[in-house]
C-alpha cells in the first residue's frame, strides 16, 4: 500500500509554486553571542547536511512534502536529494497535508522513518488530526506496541509580511500534547545536532524551524560537523553566562536575546540567555538552577501570551525556586492579536530588542520611573 501510495504522490502534479510567492525572504539579525570558529555553517545547510547523512546511514529514512524533490524544496533544505536517492526516497506531493501526513504516520507504524515537511507549520492544522490522535497517542494506546518514529519540520512562527494566516508559532500547541517532542533550533549547530537527533528517536518530533534564520551563517567546530554528532533532546544551551538576571527564549528570539543581554552589559547589568532548543521536554533543571544563581528571570517568545511557554516556565519557577526570587518574573511575549499585515505594525506585534532590555531592567530594578520621564 505504501509503494502505491509513493508512486502516486510521486506522479501528482506540483502547485507549491504559488505558495513560495507567500513568504518573501527577509533579513535576520546579525550580533550573536559565539566565539570564534574555523569554519561557519547557514541554518539551510545544517538541515540539508543532517538530511543527507541521515538518510544516508539508514534506508529507511525518507522525506516527503511538497516541492521537496524537482524543486528541491520551497527553502532548498532538500538541495541535491532527489538527484543522490532518488523518487522512492524524496518524494514530491500534492497539496494535500492531511494527505501525505497520515501516509507518514502510517509509514512509521510499519517501521519507516518519514521526515515531514511542511511548507510553513500554519498548514500542519490541516493534518493535525494525525499529529496528534495518531502520531501523538499510538504508543500509549498500544501499550507500546507501536512505536512512530516520524519526524514533521518545516518553518514556524512569524516570518515578514505574510499575514495572520502564515505567521504563527506553533510551538505552546503542540508542547501541550503528551507523546510529542518539540524542538526548536536556533543556530547552525541546534539545527544540525537535533535534526538529527529527531531522525534517530522512537517517537514523533515536531522539529519548528524559522524562515528568517535558515541564511544566517554560525560558527561550527570540527565536532559539530562529523556526521557522528547529536544534540540530546530536553537539554537547553546556556548561550552566555551571567550572575544578574536570566533571560530564557527559543528558536530566532535568541539572537535577541544575546543582543539585548550585550546591551545591558554596558549598562552594568550580566544577563544569563538560555537557548531552551526543546520545548518538549523542557529542561527545568537548567532553568531552575540559573533563576537560582541570578534571582530574576525573563521569558521571551513570539508566540501568544496567553497559555505560552512562558507561562510553563515561570510556573516551574515559582514551583521550584520561589524563594530564590527577588523580582517577580517578567514575560514578553507577542501581542495577543492576529498578525497584521502591515510592516509598522508587524514589528509591534512581535516582540523586540528593546523590549527585553527594558524587562530585564524592570526585573534588576533600574527601570527608568514613569514620572522621571514626564
Amino acid at each position: 500500500m505504501l509503494g502505491a501510495a509513493r508512486r502516486q504522490l510521486g506522479s501528482g502534479p506540483m502547485l507549491g509554486q504559488v505558495l513560495r510567492r507567500l513568504r518573501p525572504a527577509a533579513a535576520a539579525e546579525a550580533t550573536r553571542g559565539y566565539s570564534a570558529a574555523a569554519k561557519e555553517m547557514t541554518v539551510r545547510d545544517a538541515l540539508n547536511s543532517a538530511l543527507d547523512e541521515e538518510m544516508s546511514a539508514d534506508p529507511s529514512v525518507f522525506l516527503m512534502g511538497e516541492e521537496v524533490g524537482e524543486y528541491q524544496g520551497a527553502y532548498k533544505i532538500s538541495k541535491g536529494l532527489l538527484d543522490k536517492y532518488g523518487p522512492d526516497r524524496v518524494l514530491d506531493t500534492p497539496i494535500t497535508e492531511a494527505g501525505f501526513t497520515g501516509i507518514g504516520v502510517g509509514a512509521a507504524y510499519h517501521g519507516l522513518r518519514p521526515v515531514v515537511e511542511f511548507m510553513t507549520f500554519n498548514f500542519s492544522m490541516q493534518a493535525i488530526d494525525h499529529i496528534i490522535n495518531s502520531a501523538a497517542k499510538s504508543n500509549y494506546m498500544s501499550a507500546g506496541q507501536i512505536s512512530v518514529p516520524i519526524v514533521f519540520r518545516g518553518p514556524n512562527g512569524a516570518a515578514a509580511g505574510v499575514g495572520a494566516q502564515h505567521s504563527q508559532c506553533y510551538a505552546a500547541w503542540y508542547a501541550h500534547v503528551p507523546g510529542l517532542k518539540v524542538l526548536t533550533p536556533y543556530s547552525a549547530e541546534d539545527a544540525r545536532g537535533l535534526l538529527k537527533a529527531a531522525i534517530r528517536d522512537p517517537d514523533p518530533v515536531i522539529f519548528l524551524e524559522n524562515e528568517l534564520l535558515y541564511g544566517e551563517s554560525f560558527p561550527v567546530s570540527a565536532e559539530v560537523l562529523d556526521s557522528s554528532f547529536c544534540l540530546p533532546i530536553g537539554k537547553a544551551k546556556i548561550e552566555r553566562e551571567g550572575k544578574d538576571v536570566t533571560i530564557t527564549t527559543y528558536s530566532k528570539m535568541v539572537g535577541y536575546a544575546l543582543q539585548a543581554a550585550e546591551i545591558l552589559s554596558k549598562e552594568g547589568i550580566s544577563a544569563e540567555v538560555i537557548n531552551l532548543r526543546s520545548i518538549r521536554p523542557l529542561d527545568r533543571a537548567a532553568i531552575n538552577a540559573s533563576v537560582r544563581k541570578t534571582n530574576r528571570l525573563v521569558t521571551v517568545e513570539e508566540g501568544f501570551p496567553q497559555h505560552g511557554i512562558g507561562a510553563e516556565i515561570c510556573m516551574s519557577v515559582v514551583e521550584e525556586s520561589f524563594e530564590y526570587l527577588d523580582a517577580p518574573v517578567e514575560r514578553i511575549a507577542g501581542a495577543d492579536v492576529p498578525m497584521p499585515y502591515a510592516a509598522n505594525l508587524e514589528r509591534m506585534a512581535v516582540p523586540q530588542v528593546d523590549d527585553i532590555v527594558r524587562a530585564a531592567k524592570r526585573a534588576c530594578y533600574r527601570a527608568v520611573p514613569m514620572a522621571a520621564t514626564a
